[in-house]
Formats: structure tokens, C-alpha cells, sequence
């Protein structure tokens, strides 16, 4: 069998099973994820570096599924690298499986990085692996699988237009443009030009194919990379492909075939198949190590605004964690992230005014194994905060900062108060939210948060505030207390 022949068999049978698992279920994307089956059989073929046996492999690629609904598609892809088996993969959306039917990183399921499935968040967050591994010195490339109906959130052009300005020539994205979205048409439709215009607009090389035509795609990931630039592969599919009663038929998103239709689906695309997948190794790769310095605890005797101490306690962390990484949203001189920026410019990425992309980026720089902190205003985190939400379904450890908090602005009005921010924060799971009194309680806890499991969440204020804590003496402050929050058992460290 040639290669060309095997992909295209490849690509059947993740068809097949991706009918097979949604049917068992009752549930799920069947089409969706039939459009994708030769973009992916290509990619996890012959592209793809990744060592299935060792998920954390340093050199490995990383591969985010931003139309997280196409799950059967993944896990058919897992059947067939050899990592669940066949009862597993028809276990699909079951109570207690980890097959669930948008991605997520649970246990029994080592492969998937981040959650996915609230559209518009996996280029942001590939954009944040792609730039953390350029930290780290990896050769890791980093693969994401857009839906066309996603494209039409901001959040993925704010991802695209900070991609092309931060040089992110490791990140490829692959359009899926199957034309249908869950309630009809997409909004380009099947306009290719259209969505590689925009793409080259924005500074990213961009590459037309026919998704199903495997010898093209395997030609236009080889271009995506040897680019010198942030790539866009826009891929015409058909949704529901190889199955005449579903092929570019509006009205079957997000259902599986009917029982008595199985049997024809299956036929039509030729019959179960049982292909072995091997994707390429992942090159030998050693980080590159920064020789840690020594830590200088800020200590402060007169009043000092907290967000001010805030940017100094990250400052005087830079030289002892070389894995902290500091994002802010264009407000540096406001947060003092500036105050990092200036001992460690190589660890620190201005996200400009996209709130979205920050809070996303950080989610994939925790991903590939480093530890982010996302500063902007208070007020302008609740743009984000469906990414925050989600970095929690993630089990995302991540560190932000919202300045700028409360009535104490007073003439900058309403627009500019975080006064949300805490009901919003506090109602994320597993979510750590500090409030400090003073400069050097800012400290104490910024230290401890660097280091907490889940989200942190740091508010400060831009007024000077009086000394209360001695500055001689390291806290925990007030120590931590247990509060009862209906059955949910929620730690708070007082400040």
C-alpha cells in the first residue's frame, strides 16, 4: 500500500470509528469531526513529532483541538496510536470515562494539554505554548485545529495579530473550512481567499488546499514548517464526508447516526478497519537552562500602593524562578509588570489591549511547563473571564492580577472600577482570590501564589495604602482559614 493509499485508509477509519463511538453514545459530532479526518491523518502521520508513550518527551510537538465538539475524532486518533483500545473508545461521553464529549486533561487521558470546546480559545492558547517552548530553547511545534465557525471570534484574531508580532514561527494553525456550522452556513462559507487574505493581513503565511486531497495537505504542512512566520493552512472539507445521506447536509451537527443508518455509514466508507498509527519521533531535546540567582525580599516602611508592590515582588522573583513568565495587556506602567520587564525582558510579552489572548497564552505557557502571571485592570479581566473559566476546566495553574480594584479611583469613574471582579473570580473552581492590605502582605502572597494548584488571583489597588504588616517578618498572613460554601469545601488566605 502506498503512503498516499494508507493515509486515505487512515482517514476512513477515523471516520468510521468517530460514527461508531458517537452512535454508542447517543451523542456527539460525527460530521464535524469527519471533515478533519485526512488534515489529521496526515498530520499525526507524518508530521506530527510525538512520542504517544512519553506525553512529556521535551522535544515532543503539541497538538491543540480548538473544535473541541470533533472529540471522536481525537480519540479515534488515540485508538489508533495504540494508547485506548476500542471498549475505551466506545465509552464515549459514558459516566466516569474520560473520553468526555469536549476534550479536557483528566486523569486516564495524558495526551490532552488543555480543555477545549468553548470556541475561539486554541490559538491563543497554542500561541502561548508555541512562545513558552521558544522560552525554554524546545523545538517543539505546536498544530491547531480551528473550526470555521470559530473564526469568526475576536479572541482568534487577537491571537493571530500578537502570533505574527511576537515571530511565533512555530505555530501552525489548519483550518477546517467545512462550511457548515451548527445552525447552517458559516459566515465565509467557502471562501477560501477570503480567510487567506485576512490571515496574510494579519502577518501569517497562509496556504489553500483541498482537505480530503492527502498529498496536498502533506505538501502545505511541509511549507507551514519551513516558514519563517506563524502559518495558516485554510483546508476546503466537506463536512459529514464519505457518507452520501450526510455529506454537506445542514441539520446533522452535533447528532450521531441513527442506529438503523450505522450500518450504512460504515459501508459507504468502506468497512472497520484496524490501521496502526506512528507518528514521527520527537528530536532529542535539552531546555535551555538560566542559572538561577538569588532571591531579595522588597520590604516597605511608608505607605505604598499594592499594585506598585505588586510589580516588585515579581521583580524580585525574576533571578531565583527562571520558570516565571509575566504577561500584561498593554497597562505595564500601571500594573508594574514593567518593574520584571525591566530585570527579565526575555520572560516578559506584552499582550497588548486582548485580554482574550493574554489569559489564553498563559494557559499554554503553564502547558509546556512554565509558570505565567497575567496583569491588566480589574474591570477589563471580565472580558476574559470565559477563558478564565475555562483554564480551570483545564486544571491550569495559573497566576492573575487585577489592579486597579474598587471605588478608590474615584475621578476615573466607573468604566476603569474593578468591583466585579472578586464575585467573578471567587466563582471560579478551585480558585484562590487574595486581596492584600498593604505592601508588604502584596509580597507574602505573591509568593505563596506563585506556587498554588489552580487560579490565583491577585487585586490590587492603585492608591497608597498605610503599613500594616512589620516588613521584618515573612507571613503567611492571618494563616489560612476553611470556609463552608454550600458543599465545597474553598480555602481563603486571608490578607
Amino acid at each position: 500500500m502506498t503512503n498516499t493509499a494508507r493515509l486515505d485508509e487512515l482517514a476512513r477509519q477515523l471516520c468510521v470509528d468517530s460514527i461508531r463511538a458517537t452512535s454508542a453514545a447517543g451523542s456527539g459530532h460525527p460530521t464535524s469531526s469527519m471533515s478533519a479526518a485526512h488534515l489529521t491523518a496526515v498530520l499525526f502521520s507524518n508530521h506530527l513529532r510525538y512520542d504517544p508513550e512519553n506525553p512529556d518527551h521535551a522535544g515532543n510537538d503539541h497538538f491543540v483541538m480548538s473544535k473541541g465538539h470533533a472529540s471522536p475524532l481525537l480519540y479515534s486518533l488515540y485508538k489508533a496510536l495504540g494508547v485506548i483500545d476500542d471498549d475505551e473508545l466506545l465509552s464515549l461521553r459514558e459516566m466516569g470515562s474520560p473520553l468526555e464529549g469536549h476534550p479536557a486533561p483528566v486523569k486516564g487521558l495524558p495526551w490532552v494539554e488543555v480543555a477545549t470546546g468553548s470556541l475561539g480559545q486554541g490559538l491563543p492558547i497554542g500561541l502561548g505554548m508555541a512562545l513558552g517552548l521558544r522560552i525554554r530553547g524546545l523545538p517543539g511545534r505546536v498544530w491547531v485545529l480551528l473550526g470555521d465557525s470559530e473564526m469568526a471570534e475576536g479572541s482568534v484574531w487577537e491571537a493571530m495579530a500578537n502570533a505574527s508580532h511576537h515571530g511565533a514561527d512555530n505555530l501552525i494553525g489548519i483550518l477546517d473550512m467545512n462550511r457548515l456550522g451548527q445552525r447552517g452556513p458559516t459566515m465565509l462559507g467557502w471562501d477560501g481567499d477570503a480567510y487567506v487574505a485576512r490571515a496574510e493581513a494579519f502577518g501569517w503565511q497562509s496556504i489553500q488546499v483541498d482537505g480530503h486531497d492527502v498529498a496536498a495537505i502533506d505538501d502545505a504542512y511541509e511549507l507551514a514548517e519551513g516558514a519563517d512566520r506563524p502559518t495558516l493552512v485554510v483546508a476546503r472539507t466537506v463536512k459529514g464526508w464519505g457518507v452520501s445521506f450526510l455529506e454537506n447536509q445542514d441539520g446533522h451537527h452535533g447528532k450521531a447516526v441513527s442506529k438503523d443508518q450505522v450500518d450504512q455509514a460504515i459501508e459507504e466508507l468502506g468497512g472497520r478497519r484496524s490501521l496502526n498509527l506512528v507518528p514521527p519521533a520527537p528530536p532529542e531535546a535539552a531546555e535551555s537552562t538560566e542559572e538561577a540567582g538569588a532571591y531579595q525580599r522588597p520590604t516597605f516602611r511608608e505607605p505604598i500602593a499594592t499594585r506598585k508592590a505588586f510589580g516588585q515582588a515579581l521583580a524580585a522573583l525574576a533571578p531565583s524562578r527562571t520558570d516565571l513568565v509575566v504577561l500584561d495587556g498593554e497597562v505595564s506602567n500601571s500594573t508594574y509588570t514593567e518593574d520584571f520587564e525591566e530585570v527579565e525582558a526575555e520572560r516578559f510579552l506584552q499582550m497588548y489591549i486582548a485580554e482574550q489572548c493574554m489569559v489564553g497564552a498563559a494557559v499554554g505557557l503553564q502547558a509546556v511547563g512554565l509558570t505565567p502571571v497575567a496583569a491588566t485592570f480589574a474591570a477589563f479581566l471580565t472580558r476574559a473571564y470565559d477563558f478564565v473559566r475555562m483554564a480551570a476546566v483545564s486544571r491550569a495553574d495559573v497566576v492573575l492580577s487585577g489592579s486597579h480594584a474598587g471605588v478608590s479611583i474615584g475621578e476615573d469613574g466607573p468604566s476603569q472600577m474593578g468591583l466585579e471582579d472578586l464575585a467573578m473570580m471567587r466563582a471560579v473552581h478551585d480558585s484562590t482570590v487574595l486581596y492584600p492590605a498593604d505592601g508588604n502582605a502584596t509580597v507574602s502572597l505573591v509568593n505563596q501564589m506563585v506556587d498554588r494548584p489552580g487560579i490565583g488571583y491577585l487585586r490590587t489597588t492603585r492608591e497608597a495604602t498605610p503599613r500594616l504588616y512589620d516588613p521584618d517578618v515573612d507571613l503567611p498572613i492571618g494563616g489560612s482559614k476553611k470556609l463552608r460554601a454550600g458543599d465545597d469545601d474553598r480555602e481563603t488566605i486571608i490578607g
